[in-house]
Formats: structure tokens, sequence, C-alpha cells
């Protein structure tokens, strides 16, 4: 199936770099809003995104749709996509929209391929990368960070990514292996002290930042996790805010506290941290891939590192999928994908460019 004209739904802060990365890797792109979007150098159109039935014109034109709307319209969308016979693609982190696509992909004619943001998405590709490096398994630990560069406050936080995707992660359980057997833990469980280039960060489960992972590595590895990367301190607070006062309870009014008490920044960088241990021709050692990525100018304009490190991870997998170095059919695990072709793609090499360990 060829892969050219790209519909990308939703032009926020994410989208709009989606769609901008894609128009200029060589795709046709026409960028759907809800409100009139003007000033970009591809094709827009106004459409009712709560409603994904009226898009069906569009997708009927379409090889593809990348959805970059709350997790709540991917699944809608994604039945749409399939049932117009295209290419799929979102950034959920949202497991029961996953398991969704994941049955629609049964019978999908195009690829199925949600999670393909940073986590799930990136750091899935990294661990698995480093796993196929080991005779046998014994852990994958799996961290991501996505932090202002100069942080305040007890809780040393900006909202630069949607206050309710951070709220289900620390609230939701999350999927583990954990002794040799899957598992579902607590969110903020597992806490211990990571040190990058020199900063000590914090970190704790959190969920849905695994994908498909514990399903693949099932009897293959003793320990697997997925943890979120936060300044010292903050978690204590989260739990305070969360557990003690119950406001785990009114996600709405807890969303609206925090984005009100937590602005976006324009200066952030993303942590990575990915470490494998396991046995090679009989000796224990370990794997790590550890890095900083900072905000950075990405298609001639300053995007900060969660915008353009989740845009970026998205197109690479569209483009991987053109060239036909990925599936054309069925669903797409992130870790199925390699992470040197990943690398060499024109949206992947920005992944080139992060501060090393």
């Amino acid at each position: 199936m060829s892969l050219n004209r790209v519909i990308v739904m939703g032009l926020g802060k994410v989208g709009s770099l989606v769609a901008t990365l894609l128009h200029e890797s060589k795709f046709q792109v026409t960028g759907v809003d809800a409100v009139k979007r003007e000033g970009f150098p591809f094709a827009t159109t106004v459409a009712n995104l709560s409603d994904p039935a009226s898009l069906r014109p569009l997708l009927a034109h379409a090889d593809a749709v990348v959805s970059c709307l709350p997790f709540h319209l991917n699944l809608p969308l994604a039945k749409e996509a399939h049932a117009a016979g295209i290419h799929y693609f979102d950034l959920t982190e949202d497991v029961p929209t996953t398991n969704g696509i994941i049955e629609l992909s049964k019978t999908s004619k195009g690829l199925m391929a949600p999670q393909c943001g940073l986590a799930p998405g990136f750091i899935g590709i990294v661990g698995a990368s480093l796993a196929r490096k080991f005779d046998r398994l014994r852990s994958i630990e799996l961290k991501v960070g996505a932090l202002p560069k100069h942080p305040r406050g007890k809780l040393g936080y900006a909202f630069n990514w949607s206050p309710e995707g951070v709220i289900n992660e620390y609230i939701n359980d999350c999927e583990v292996i954990r002794m040799g057997k899957r598992a579902n833990v607590p969110a903020l469980e597992g806490y211990e002290i990571v040190t990058i280039n020199g900063v000590q960060l914090e970190a704790a489960t959190t969920s849905g930042g695994l994908g498909t992972m514990c399903e693949t590595f099932d009897g293959k590895v003793q320990e697997l996790a997925y943890k979120t990367m936060r300044y010292l301190g903050h978690f204590e607070q989260i739990k305070f805010l969360f557990q003690e006062l119950h406001m785990q309870d009114d996600r709405e009014t807890l969303g609206k506290i925090l984005k009100n008490a937590l602005p976006p920044v324009a200066e952030d960088y993303v942590f990575v941290h990915a470490a494998v241990e396991g046995w090679k021709d009989g000796v224990l050692s370990r794997e790590e891939f550890v890095r900083a990525y900072p905000q950075m100018q990405v298609a001639g304009e300053e995007w900060r590192a969660i915008s353009w490190t989740t845009a970026a991870s998205l197109c690479a997998v569209i483009e991987m999928v053109r060239e036909g170095v990925l599936p054309q059919q069925g669903f797409l695990k992130q870790e199925e994908i390699p992470l040197d072709a990943f690398f060499k793609t024109q949206n992947g090499a920005y992944y080139l460019q992060g501060e090393g360990r």
C-alpha cells in the first residue's frame, strides 16, 4: 500500500509540528483542526473532530491518518481509518484504546500503529534494541522524564504536556513483569534515585509507558518496568495531593488546579534512561542508553523538547512505513521497530543530537 497522502488530525502544539515535519519529509499533508488555522506550508481544513464519521470524505482520499487528538477520540478515529482501509497512527498511552486498536488490526487493510510517541514509543524501541544484544535477559528498566529546565516550587514541574494525560499516568495501575510474571502494580511505586549528567532525579512507576512490551517479553525477562522521572521531592507532593487529599477522585478539578499552578515553559529537557541486564556468552553485563534532550530548532522554529521528541518519533515511524522498512498491514508493536533504521530516517536523526551521559 502506498503512503504519500497523510491527514493529520489536530493542529495543537504537537500536531502542528507533526504535520510540518511530514511536509518537510515530502508527504502530501492536510492538517485538520476544529478551528481555522493558517500560516502553515501545507493545506488545512476545519472539521468537527469529535464526530469522526463526518471525516469520511477526507479519509476517502488519504493513504493514512495521524491522530494528535485527546486519547478518548483516538479509537473512534481508528475505526474510521479501518473502514476506509488506510494506515492509522497515533500517540496514545491509554491501554483500553490500544486494546481496541489491536482488535481492529486483525482485519485491517492498512497498518494500525498507536503509541508512536516518546513513552510508549521511542523508549520501547531503545529498550528492545538493547535487549537484542543479550543471549538471556534479567531486567529491562525504562524511564523518561519531561521536565522544565529551570524548576521552581516543591513540584518542580510544568505542564508542557496534557494535564489529563499526566493525571492518568499517576492514577491508573501499571503493567509490569515482576519475578518473571506479568502483574499490575499501583502507580507511583518502586521509588528510586537516578542521576543523568550530574542531575539527580527520582523515578516511580506510571501507567502506559510500556505499551505492548509486557506481552512481547512475557517469559523472556525477570523484571520489566516503566517509570517516570521527576526532580527530587515531586512524588511526595503528588501523593499528598492525590491520595491524602483524595483529589484523584475528582480528575477534572485536579486538572484545573495543576494546569493553573504549573503553566507551560519554553525551556525544557526530556531525559531518557534505558538499561538492560542479562547474559552474553555466560557473562552477566549491563547495557545503557542515557540522553538529555533539550528544546531546539526544528523546521526553522524553536520547539520544546517534549514537542519535538514526540513528533519526531511519530514521523520517523511513518517514514519507515513509506519506505517499506516496517509492515504494511496489521498491528505494529513499537518494540519491533529497529533502532538503527529509526535513526537513519530524516526525523529519527533528530534523536542523535541529544546530550549523552
